[in-house]
């Protein structure tokens, strides 16, 4: 146990490590100052840009960002219905899978598109090779569209006044090939060196310890494993996602994947500092980001490492922990860690199976994607926290009598108006999806396969997920019908494109007004009270939005074991 929890810590603290430089790299990146990545990638945007007839120095306002970022999303969407629709038509079909249904399509183009990556599929038998390279080609462009947005929301930060805030093909177009491609190369090496299959074969005959003959599906792994963590995507390239031996062979590889979902959206909270010169700013945030998910962590891993109360009181070994649904390779303790950082990075891939956690360490899986800013996703995660910053500004602001202000900038009315609105609707759409599966049993809640106060939780943890275009899942539901194809689609539409569009108006809202020095009465939004207020926010809209929801799940389940 002690070993388990000393590769925790490590997994953090090379991290850390790693993210800080890489965070130096990404505000060289987006601010256009030369990086040592010139010469390989400057040739081939040109050409992007050339063949795409795109004006790379072409300056944009927000509104025009937000256009040519919806524009993009819905394009890919059309293109990926048709992909999933006729894939066995299609070449790279080697086991000859069929075409996804309307509904199935609907859903799967969606959610890698909104960069969720919610499979009601088993990638072995639902997926052609050809449309496991589209997916993740997807997972490319929808974690490029978070990072480019977040670069939007740096320029607009910027100490002055501005109508036009970069050019957002351009913010694109770097995500992909200064971070997300080389990353994932690197990534991909690692894996392939450590055991994880990158063939186009088709299925493999093996010979299993009982002495039977087997079709073991294999595939591109290493590659779309890579990307689905880096660009913090989740996707599987098999049902069993990270806990499948081909997709995370051994506990090498399982660091390697925890630490390439932590990378980019630790380095983008270090990057927002460089970028702007305000170091002080980004330690702030992470500090308030890393407290909260500690405080998730923590009693997520005891809880797992403790095992189950009612195996031990029948005379089971619980030494090794809550291990239903876990693998050996990685223990209670890895896997307690692995199923926070997922929920609350918003990558959504597993290494254990949700549905089999301790009612708490469920809750706290659900707590973090209702949560949705501490880390969060490629880019979207300080978007997110950028709203909790202007309602804490905002509140702070009343507490001492003066005019809210953010970096030298006055917020007024409109800007508080939309953030409020962008805060409450994460927790609208979570219940009112929740509310319409237990007022319709029939289509909602007749998929489930646990009754009580579990299969609640089943669906509050669905719809938690999509809202926070986070993708895991209690699979215990049964969710591959239209009911939840449609109903999960739409939540993911609403819960990608509207708290991106909340903050990026209100940063192109407050770029464009008069820079205001700061003065001895200016709130320092860089200090730990700031911070600790920042949080207390963040706590009491959670808490006041789900704890009634939470207590009919997870916490009703708690009680019914002691």
């Amino acid at each position: 146990m002690n070993t388990e929890i000393i590769g925790i810590i490590a997994m953090f603290i090379l991290t850390m490590a790693l993210a800080i430089p890489l965070g130096k790299y990404i505000a060289r990146v987006y601010s256009g100052h030369k990086t040592f990545l010139d010469p390989v990638f400057g040739p081939v945007e040109k050409l992007i840009y050339r063949l795409c007839t795109i004006d790379p120095n072409e300056e944009m306002g927000w509104k025009k960002h937000l256009k040519i970022l919806l524009a993009i999303n819905f394009i890919w969407f059309l293109v990926a219905m048709g992909v999933l629709m006729c894939q066995g038509w299609l070449p790279l079909n080697p086991d000859n899978n069929p075409n996804m249904s309307p509904d199935l399509a609907f859903n799967t183009a969606i959610s890698f598109v909104v960069n969720c990556n919610l499979q009601h599929y088993s990638g072995e038998t639902g997926l052609s090779y050809l449309g496991q390279l589209f997916l993740m080609f997807l997972q490319f462009v929808s974690a490029a569209i978070g990072l480019a947005a977040a670069a939007v929301l740096f320029n607009a930060l910027k100490e002055r006044t501005a109508e036009k805030l970069g050019n957002f093909y351009e913010y694109f177009v770097r995500s992909i090939t200064r971070i997300l491609l080389p990353l994932s190369l690197i990534t991909a090496i690692l894996l392939m060196l450590a055991g994880t299959p990158m063939t186009f074969d088709g299925k493999q005959e093996m010979m299993t310890l009982e002495g039977e003959t087997v079709q073991v599906a294999t595939g591109p792994v290493a590659a779309f494993t890579a990307i689905k963590h880096i660009g913090t995507n989740g996707g599987g390239f098999f049902g069993a996602n990270s806990s499948h031996p081909f997709e995370n062979p051994n506990y090498f590889t399982n660091m390697v994947e925890m630490i390439a979902q932590m990378l980019v959206p630790f380095a983008m909270i270090f990057a927002l500092g460089y970028y702007l010169n305000r170091k002080r700013l980004s330690y702030m945030i992470f500090g308030v980001m890393t407290v909260g998910f500690l405080a998730l962590t923590v009693p997520t891993v005891m809880t797992e490492m403790n095992g189950n109360p009612a195996l031990a009181q029948m005379g089971i070994d619980t030494t090794s922990g809550a291990m239903e649904g876990k693998e050996t390779r990685f223990g209670a303790a890895a896997s307690g860690y692995w199923s926070i950082a997922t929920t609350v990075i918003s990558t959504g891939s597993v290494n254990s199976m949700h549905d089999s956690s301790m009612p708490l360490s469920g809750m706290n899986q659900m707590l973090a994607m209702m949560v949705n800013c501490f880390y969060g996703g490629c880019g979207v995660g300080l978007l997110n926290f950028y709203i909790f910053i202007i309602l804490a500004v905002f509140i702070s602001g009343l507490m001492v009598g003066r005019t809210p202000e953010f970096l030298g900038k006055k917020i007024e009315a409109r800007e508080m108006k939309i953030a409020m609105i962008i805060a409450l609707l994460h927790p609208f759409l979570i219940l009112s999806g929740v509310a319409l599966c237990v007022a319709f049993p029939e289509h909602g809640a007749s998929t489930l396969n646990n009754p009580g106060f579990h299969g609640f939780s089943e669906i509050l943890y669905e719809f938690t997920s999509s809202a926070a275009n986070n993708g895991s899942g209690f699979e215990g539901l049964g969710d591959n019908n239209p009911w939840w194809n449609v109903t999960t689609g739409i939540v993911l539409l609403l819960s990608r494109f509207l708290p991106i569009i909340g903050p990026i108006a209100i940063a192109g809202m407050l770029a464009a007004k008069k820079h205001v020095p700061e003065s001895a009465g200016t709130l320092k939004a860089d200090t730990s009270t700031f911070g600790v207020l920042t949080l207390a926010v963040i706590a009491i809209i959670a808490a006041l939005s789900f704890f009634p929801a939470l207590a009919l799940g997870p916490v009703a389940e708690y009680f019914s074991l002691q």
